[in-house]
């Protein structure tokens, strides 16, 4: 077993095995210094795992979509749905098993796309997309859908405020960064650790023409 320390990380894409994580790319890593890794302490009440992949589900499994370049601090939480049978517009919150089947509300799918940062201890509740290049601050609750470039904060998670100029975030999606081939990426990778839009522009540009007429 490896030593455990805080500048080193789990990829995400070496330890997930249930089948209901979908992990993009070979980049995406938690920091898993301080519990027991992603799947057993990050990811919550996911059917799927190495005791309910044998069960037989009664309901739609939600699953978790998790994009490239995604930064994932130590502690984060992601809630999924395997556990939402409190109804809170029946009379009893009791998950009683005779209505176990009536009492499941699913909150479908958890996106989490290219880019993204999760801080420590923020925790994603069931059912929510957070957009290319969010961040989300430590110890925040995330409730609801997070735009591309924002930052949010708080419980309930708030927009403070977007990394960029709308135009320059339009452009950023555009481009569709995290979909480049691999080669085109580490070429270009200088420019992304920048925030000169304009010369990303004329090195992407240089690119695709050598590219194509190599």
């Amino acid at each position: 077993m490896r030593e455990k320390h805080w500048s080193k990380v789990q990829l995400l894409h070496e330890v997930v095995t249930n089948p209901n994580i979908t992990i993009k790319g070979t980049h995406s890593y938690y920091s898993d210094c301080w519990d027991h890794g992603f799947e057993e302490s990050v990811v919550r009440y996911l059917h799927g795992d190495e005791i309910s992949r044998q069960w037989e589900p009664k309901w739609p499994i939600d699953k978790l979509y998790i994009g490239d370049y995604v930064c994932i601090a130590s502690e984060v939480i992601i809630l999924m749905g395997g556990n939402h049978t409190h109804r809170a517009d029946w009379f009893c919150l009791y998950p009683f098993m005779d209505f176990i089947e009536e009492a499941y509300v699913g909150k479908g799918d958890t996106v989490i796309h290219d880019g993204v940062w999760l801080g420590m201890r923020s925790m994603i509740m069931p059912g929510v997309t957070i957009g290319e290049g969010a961040i989300v601050a430590a110890n925040s609750v995330v409730t609801q859908d997070v735009e591309p470039y924002s930052i949010v904060s708080g419980a309930p998670a708030k927009i403070v405020k977007y990394r960029f100029e709308p135009s320059v975030i339009d452009e950023l999606m555009a481009f569709r960064i995290y979909d480049w081939p691999p080669k085109k990426f580490e070429s270009l990778k200088r420019y992304l650790c920048s925030s000169d839009l304009t010369q990303l522009k004329q090195a992407a540009a240089a690119y695709d023409l050598s590219v194509h007429h190599g």
